[in-house]
């Protein structure tokens, strides 16, 4: 090979070590360097990769229901001209679609059985633009949505805590009052529940109701839509595409992304996900630095070697870069190797947990308990490449002192008693 020689002593280095009981010794604490990297680098790749699959389900099912973007009043009062908003939202290249909605809290009761709840009123077409659920349900439920019925459908959970099915009536209480001789009466209107929907999103299974927009304006005395619900292409860009509709609609209006709706739950996924990374790293930097044991034990036993390359004319730096060749070749080794072992793994954890469970004999999530029933997975570049390179960073610190020390050994003292 036509590499300097630095670098092929250090590869000759790195691969010898099998003869002898203490260069076989300094060999096996070499390998367990290397698998530590690669053990550590793959638990933070499989871990992440995990987490990010379950934040995608939750979000998939939350963004089922929701939309992107929100973009109201700031007043709370009905838009002038809803249609100009959502064409004025439109020009963005990111948004793909755009309804009218109508959004108030409200008690729903049935007999001595209330809960509270968000009532959307919505426009069952136009919502299948911008909700996955309004395009499953738009030619079935939402079909049974109509202006002036006075139909509802309710999340499954919250139907279920009323006692209710469908073909039932529940009784909507509006917030505010009306004002009469005898004084405040509260606003009360039966509707007739024609269905439920299921997201998933035990939030708005259970505090999420849906009417006819028509018959939202009726009750809670709009005069017509409060806001555009919007529809991105990715939905990882709705903070950015907020900031962006923010400067380029009419004044007066609120943007606010699914980000921001559900705050507290990104916000916390996104500072577990952070000190998650952080711990594991640890790991990664406890293997990394076990090479400074291994290269002191290499360093010690080539003491001879040294001496005999320093009096052959091979400089300090030379020799530093020889073992700092022979670290950095093991971190690499163990790194490239923890990436693949993490990769194939969380590609087939689909298939690797159920085989784990039925050799166990337990579940890990039970379909009873949790609303997910299988472990998800969503390796994600953004991840791998700085475990990756983190790792060959701490890899390669980790070489510095022992190649150091090895430069500064002294020929004549090395060879005094060989």
């Amino acid at each position: 090979m036509n590499l300097p020689y630095e670098w092929q002593i250090g590869w000759r280095y790195t691969r010898a070590g099998r003869s002898g009981r203490r260069n076989g010794f300094i060999s096996f604490i070499s390998a367990v360097s290397m698998l530590g990297i690669a053990l550590g680098v793959a638990a933070l790749i499989i871990v992440l990769s995990v987490m990010n699959g379950f934040q995608k389900e939750v979000r998939d099912r939350m963004l089922s229901v929701i939309p992107h973007i929100e973009v109201y009043s700031a007043q709370g009062t009905a838009l002038e001209d809803w249609q100009a908003t959502a064409e004025a939202a439109r020009k963005n290249s990111e948004v793909r679609g755009a309804a009218p909605f109508i959004s108030m809290q409200a008690l729903i009761a049935r007999g001595e059985d209330m809960r509270g709840a968000i009532v959307r009123g919505i426009s069952p077409a136009e919502e299948a633009s911008v909700t996955a659920l309004g395009a499953q349900l738009r030619d079935t439920t939402f079909a049974r949505l109509k202006p002036g019925e006075w139909n509802i459908v309710l999340g499954v959970e919250l139907a279920r805590a009323l006692n209710v099915v469908p073909g039932d009536k529940v009784t909507v209480i509006a917030p505010g009052g009306q004002v009469t001789p005898a004084g405040v009466v509260p606003r009360l209107k039966q509707f007739n529940l024609v269905g439920t929907f299921e997201s998933g999103h035990y939030e708005y299974d259970s505090g999420l109701a849906l009417i006819h927009i028509g018959d939202a304006a009726r009750l809670f005395r709009v005069e017509g839509p409060t806001g555009v619900q919007l529809k991105l292409a990715d939905v990882q860009d709705a903070r950015r595409v907020a900031s962006q509709l923010v400067g380029t609609l009419p004044p007066g209006l609120t943007v606010r992304d699914w980000t921001r709706v559900n705050r507290n739950w990104y916000d916390a996924v996104q500072v577990e996900k952070r000190l998650m990374a952080i711990i594991l790293t640890l790991i990664v930097a406890v293997a990394a630095f076990n090479l400074v044991s291994t290269l002191v034990m290499t360093v010690t036993d080539k003491r001879a070697d040294i001496a005999i390359l320093r009096t052959l004319g091979a400089s300090p730096r030379s020799v530093m870069g020889i073992f700092m060749v022979q670290g950095a070749l093991a971190g690499v080794i163990g790194t490239l190797s923890g990436v693949t072992l993490g990769l194939l793994v969380a590609f087939n954890i689909d298939v690797i947990v159920p085989a784990i469970e039925r050799v166990l004999g337990v579940a890990f999530l039970p379909g009873s308990i949790y609303l997910i029933s299988r472990m998800p997975s969503q390796p994600l570049a953004a991840d791998i490449v700085p475990i990756a390179l983190v790792s060959l960073v701490l890899s390669f610190l980790a070489t510095l002192y022992p190649s150091w020390r090895a430069s500064r050994i002294n020929p004549a003292e090395a060879l005094r008693y060989e």
